[in-house]
């Protein structure tokens, strides 16, 4: 059984009555579900993802102390510790290798604080270019089991994804890295013999190439050990995952430094193709350096179109 699975198995079946029966007067004001940091909250757990913060756990989320005051968070803190310490075989209380709780009893502007720095999701314009993009989804993905206030389901809402001209300012980056590493240096650096340079290289463009990706399917791209198993998910361009894997995998031998440098165009013309079908570039070529300046003219917001076209990656 997933973790997401199990939380709401385990929420259902005793979390729920809990707060039925202990906690009627503040039913109206939660919520509950499971969302943050972890593998389950993506539903990307399987068995070597037991070995830490693995549980039959739940968030359970409150407004603030005007209407759900500290002594009734303390007594629902002490309800939730109370629930069974062992659940379908597994036990509850599983230590996280960084610290910190993942489970349990939330305030719910102090959760989104954490994650956004921002108790209610809205975020200035630096803020949308500096958050990391996995502290992002970590304030977005799980599932929500109830939320009858609605005040954690508007929160998600609003950070569920970068706004329009933010999109497009870290598109322009990524695209300028992916021309800049794959289309112009790569090649350079295997004729000058730096076969290290040269991996490296390809590491950006792929790197950049999988940004890209994300940004096309206007999803938060997770912490990097899951990005290779959420592009697999993707509806747009899951099908680069492989091609990305094959790039970072294999040598850069006089044998593969032209099939691989083809891989990369391939890519870039998919891209290209993909930016013009949406009429998010008005460049007419297989320059991807050119499109990001034409993806980055296109932004409304005159200060952040003047910023730096690398200024949001």
């Amino acid at each position: 059984m997933k973790g997401l699975e199990l939380s709401k198995a385990f929420y259902e079946e005793y979390g729920k009555p809990m707060l039925e029966e202990q906690f009627p007067q503040i039913l109206p004001y939660l919520a509950v579900g499971l969302t943050g940091s972890g593998s389950e909250c993506y539903g990307y757990d399987d068995e070597i993802s037991r070995d830490h913060d693995f549980e039959p756990g739940f968030c359970i989320f409150l407004p603030g102390e005007d209407i759900v005051d500290r002594r009734t968070a303390f007594l629902l803190e002490r309800a939730y510790a109370g629930l069974p310490k062992e659940y379908m075989g597994i036990a509850r209380g599983g230590l996280s290798p960084v610290g910190g709780a993942r489970h349990g009893v939330f305030r719910t502007e102090e959760f989104f604080q954490e994650k956004l720095g921002s108790p209610d999701g809205r975020l200035t314009m630096n803020q949308w270019l500096t958050i990391p993009e996995y502290a992002l989804a970590e304030a977005v993905n799980g599932e929500i089991f109830e939320d009858a206030y609605g005040e954690v389901t508007r929160i998600r809402e609003t950070a569920s994804f970068y706004p329009e001209d933010v999109m497009k300012k870290k598109l322009a980056g990524h695209l300028l890295l992916m021309g800049q590493s794959g289309q112009y240096n790569y090649q350079r650096c295997i004729r000058h013999g730096e076969q290290g340079a040269a991996q490296l290289a390809v590491y950006e463009f792929a790197k950049s190439a999988m940004a890209t990706v994300f940004l096309l399917n206007r999803t938060y791209q997770p912490y990097y050990k899951w990005s290779f198993r959420a592009m697999r998910q993707l509806p747009k361009f899951s099908i680069l995952a492989e091609l990305l894997e094959y790039l970072i995998t294999t040598d850069n031998s006089e044998a593969m430094a032209g099939e691989k440098y083809q891989v990369m165009e391939g890519i870039a013309s998919d891209v290209i193709g993909e930016l013009i079908a949406c009429s998010m570039t008005k460049a007419i070529c297989g320059d991807l350096e050119k499109h990001a300046y034409s993806v980055n003219d296109q932004i409304q917001d005159a200060e952040l179109r003047n910023l730096h076209v690398l200024a949001a990656v």
